[in-house]
C-alpha cells in the first residue's frame, strides 16, 4: 500500500498535502481500494467552508457510496474539476487525484492528523 511520507492522514482516510499556505486534500490509497471502481464524486464549491470532522462530499463506487470527512477546517479555494468527468482517476492515482485545495483556518488542527506510520498502524488494526 502506498503511503507517501510527506503527507498527513486522517483516521477517516483522507490525505493532506501542505503547499505553502494552502493544502490539497484527497482520499488515501487504502480508501480507494476499499471502495472499488469510483464512478462519481460530489465536492463542495470554491468559496465554501469545510469544517474538521464534518462531511464535505461523497464518493460513489460500483460497490457503495461513502462520505468524505474534512481533515481540517478552511475555505475551499480550488476544486479538481477533472474528477467530475473522470472520477476513476482517484482509483488510478489517489495521491495525484486531489479533490480540494483549502486555505486552513487553524494550523493547530494539523497536530491531530497522522503521519504515514501512524496511519499504517491505524489501518492495520
Amino acid at each position: 500500500m502506498n503511503l507517501p511520507n510527506e503527507l498527513l492522514y486522517s483516521e477517516e482516510h483522507e490525505w493532506v498535502r501542505r503547499e505553502g499556505a494552502q493544502v490539497k486534500i484527497g482520499i488515501t490509497d487504502f480508501a480507494q481500494s476499499q471502495l472499488g471502481d469510483i464512478v462519481f464524486v460530489q465536492l463542495p464549491k470554491v468559496g465554501d467552508t469545510i469544517k474538521v470532522s464534518e462531511v464535505f462530499g461523497t464518493v460513489e463506487s460500483v460497490k457503495t457510496a461513502s462520505d468524505l470527512y474534512a481533515p481540517i477546517t478552511g475555505a475551499v479555494v480550488a476544486v479538481n474539476q477533472d474528477l467530475e468527468k473522470n472520477p476513476e482517476h482517484i482509483g488510478e492515482s489517489p495521491y495525484e487525484a486531489w479533490m480540494l485545495t483549502v486555505e486552513p483556518a487553524d494550523a493547530a488542527e494539523f497536530d491531530a492528523l497522522l503521519s504515514s506510520e501512524a496511519y499504517q498502524a491505524h489501518i492495520s488494526e
